[in-house]
């Protein structure tokens, strides 16, 4: 079946990262407009937008608000409108950090870096959507979310308030937007990606997918395809404030010993 997104403005922040550079294919294979956003990985962004054939590209720091707000007026002006957001950004701390060990500094920065990000990336798209049309923003959560995650209360508080508290405010206050606005989740679990890489050993594999009746570790592309399909009017139009968890079945406990 056909998403019904060619044509689309499509803004994926994070795509120099492994999901965010999936999500700006998969738009791109729909026939979306897509505008690559990247913080600190110029190079890797640059050469996606080259593989998907000269697409436009913008920096920005996602927890400065006037940069956010940049980055959807330059967002409009070169793609002409904006109906997608997949707000993929986010940045998981690898130091493993009990409660009583975290630093305030690192607490701030984890909840400024995705929660934070989050919400100005949400406030800008939101703004500068036509009253009277379609607007698709997908949040990027974690299952870290959802079971909490020890070492990591940081990341897991982040990514709760996202899938939680803000998605399911968002969802309601769009409708003063108009009946066409519509704001859904994804949580990824375990995923191969850059933000994994060296944390995702055989050993590593084997333990995670114990708890996992679908016994693999996700690709960003298994992340990706739900992202379009909750950005899909023509797929999701009655679907919103939902989340979505892309982790193999995981629910935290052991279902398999092989």
């Amino acid at each position: 079946m056909e998403t019904g997104l060619a044509g689309a403005g499509v803004v994926v922040t994070g795509a120099s990262g492994g999901i965010g550079a999936a999500c700006a294919r998969a738009f791109a294979t729909e026939g979306a407009r897509v505008l690559v956003h990247y913080h600190r990985g110029e190079d890797r962004a640059r050469a996606l937008a080259e593989e998907l054939g000269g697409t436009p590209v913008s920096q920005a720091d996602l927890t400065d608000e006037d940069d956010v707000e940049r980055l959807f007026t330059e967002a409009r002006d070169a793609l002409g409108s904006v109906e997608v957001c997949a707000a993929v950004a986010g940045v998981y701390p690898r130091d493993d950090a009990p409660v009583w060990e975290l630093g305030l500094d690192r607490f701030e920065r984890t909840i400024a870096e995705n929660l934070t990000a989050t919400f100005l990336t949400a406030r800008a798209f939101l703004r500068g959507l036509a009253s009277d049309g379609p607007g698709a923003l997908v949040l990027v959560g974690s299952t870290a979310g959802r079971f909490g995650e020890a070492g990591h209360a940081d990341y897991a508080a982040a990514k709760a308030a996202i899938q939680g508290g803000l998605l399911l405010s968002l969802k309601n206050e769009v409708a003063r937007l108009g009946p066409r606005v519509r704001v859904n989740a994804v949580a990824p679990g375990w995923t191969a990606s850059p933000m994994t890489r060296g944390l995702l050993g055989d050993d590593d594999v084997r333990r995670i997918t114990r708890t996992m009746p679908l016994r693999k570790v996700a690709t960003p592309e298994d992340v990706a395809a739900q992202v379009v399909v909750l950005a899909s009017e023509r797929l999701a139009g009655h679907v919103t404030g939902e989340l979505v968890t892309v982790a193999g079945g995981m629910e935290g406990r052991v279902v398999h010993d092989a």
